[in-house]
C-alpha cells in the first residue's frame, strides 16, 4: 500500500491528543473584537475536542499525527 498524503489545511488546524481526540482552535477570534467581551474572547483562546461527528474525517486527512 502506498502512503497517504496529509492534508496540508488540516495538519494546520488540528492536532491529536494523547487518547486519539481531535483538538482543534475555536472560531471568530480574528478581526471585530472590540464588540466581543473580554470573558468571550479568552474562552475563544482555549481548545476544545472536534464533535464525534467529524472525527472520523479528520483521522483521514491526517492519518500519521
Amino acid at each position: 500500500m502506498p502512503k497517504i498524503k496529509t492534508h496540508s489545511g488540516a495538519k494546520k488546524r488540528f492536532k491529536m491528543s494523547k487518547n486519539g481526540k481531535p483538538i482543534r482552535g475555536h472560531a471568530y477570534k480574528s478581526h471585530i473584537l472590540n464588540k466581543k467581551t473580554t470573558k468571550r474572547k479568552r474562552n475563544l483562546r482555549k481548545t476544545a475536542v472536534a464533535d464525534v461527528t467529524n472525527v472520523k474525517q479528520i483521522k483521514k486527512l491526517i492519518p500519521y499525527k
